[in-house]
This record gives C-alpha cells, structure tokens and sequence, in this order.
C-alpha cells in the first residue's frame, strides 16, 4: 500500500543553512518514454524567502506528481509556478537521447533549465551560492556541466541527491508536477497530429502502452521515436 506524503521545506532549509542564496529543486520525466523528449523540471526559491513573518510554506496541493491525477496537476499547475521565485522545463529530444545516451541527455536537460531559471533570477555575475536538489540517486547534473554540449550555467549548483525527493521536498515536487504537465501538455499536442495520430499519444504520453507499441509494429517508428530504444521491450511509464 502506498503511503501519501507531504513534503516538506526540511532539506531545503538545511541548504540554506549552509550558506546558499538560491535552492533548486529537480525532477525528471519522460525517462522510460519510448517516443519523444525526456524532460528535467527545476523549481528555484530563494533562501531568504525561508524566514521571517512571509515565509514561503508548501504549496497546497502539492505531491509527488505519480500520485495525483491528472486533473489534479493541471489545477495546481499556475499556482506553483507563481510559488516558485523562478522554474524552467528543460527538454533532451529523441535524437539526443539517441546519440548521447539517456544519463547524459538528462544531464544536459538539467542544465538548460538551471540556465534559464538563473537568467531569470538575474543572478549572473553576482557572488550567489545556489544549491539543488536532484531526485533519485544519480547526480546526472554535475557530470554533465562544463561539458561541449551544455550550456554555461551563470551559476553552478552544488547538487544534493535525494531518493523520493518528490515525495519529500516541495521544491523537487513542485518541479516534477511542472515537468510532468509541460510534457504531457506537448505530447497530447504532437498526438493531435494526422502524422502521429496512429500513435495514440494523447492515451500514453509516447510510453509502451499495448496500442502504442502495435502502431509501431505495423506503422514503423516516427521521427520522433528513440530509435536507440528497444521498442519491442516493456518500458515503464512515469
């Protein structure tokens, strides 16, 4: 039986304890897809935020977005992104995750949405620590930065990984219930398409559903399947 959480501002307070002006929380989605993009969700708050009378408290509603319904991440979606101080949804498309590998694709994902989430807070050029939180057990983010591929983050994270971190952290939940719904948002639209309707992607989201992998079978992959993918192989939906 699944137990529900909900996350807290714990870890992210402890960050901040330790001397960081910026906390970034992390979620991944589209890992196990057998079409289209994977994507990193970043949530960013600010440590001075944590404290005082207006202290930020977790967003209401939020959880680990596996747990909620559709409808319930569509309806929270605005208000976490007004919650948060600045997000960003970074993607890896199909040929990417192709040609560099799924790891590193993340990596890369990461990255451009902590690009972006920086630039926003306009903290390029100043003496700012930022710290991140990464969901799981892999720092996929620090492998990937200062590599040809990625971009020239203003400001490198010190990356804290923690499993279930969508669970527990309402910085990572929050980033993963965005990711979650920017995805699913465009593979609904990539499905409305006449060239990948027989796909059904607005029933699966480009994972291995039975009718997803017999229109592959019978159609041929798109392009915008993983062709590095085993496509004939259970794949596990997020």
């Amino acid at each position: 039986m699944t137990v529900s959480v909900t996350p807290t501002l714990q870890l992210e307070s402890e960050i901040a304890a330790q001397g960081y002006d910026v906390i970034v929380g992390f979620d991944e989605v589209g890992r196990g897809s057998l079409a289209g993009p994977v994507m990193v969700g970043a949530a960013a708050i600010r440590a001075a935020d944590l404290a005082g009378p207006d202290a930020l408290h977790v967003p209401e509603g939020v959880a680990d977005s596996k747990m909620l319904t559709e409808h319930r991440r569509e309806a929270i979606f605005e208000s976490l992104k007004s919650w948060s101080a600045s997000w960003a949804v970074g993607a890896a498309s199909n040929a990417e995750i192709d040609e560099w590998g799924i790891s590193y694709a993340l990596g890369v994902a990461a990255l451009r949405a902590l690009d972006e989430v920086e630039r926003t807070l306009g903290i390029a050029g100043q003496p700012v620590k930022v710290g991140a939180i990464l969901d799981g057990p892999n720092d996929y983010i620090t492998k990937a930065l200062g590599t040809f591929d990625a971009p020239d983050v203003p400001v490198p994270a010190k990356v804290t990984t923690k499993v279930k971190g969508d669970r527990y952290c309402a910085t990572v939940a929050t980033a993963a219930v965005i990711a979650k719904v920017t995805r699913d948002r465009l593979m609904i639209e990539l499905g409305e398409r006449p060239e990948y309707a027989v796909y059904e992607w607005q029933r699966n989201k480009g994972y291995g559903s039975a009718a997803h992998r017999e229109a592959i079978a019978v159609h041929g992959p798109s392009d915008l399947h993983r062709l590095s993918w085993h496509l004939g192989v259970s794949a596990r939906g997020q």
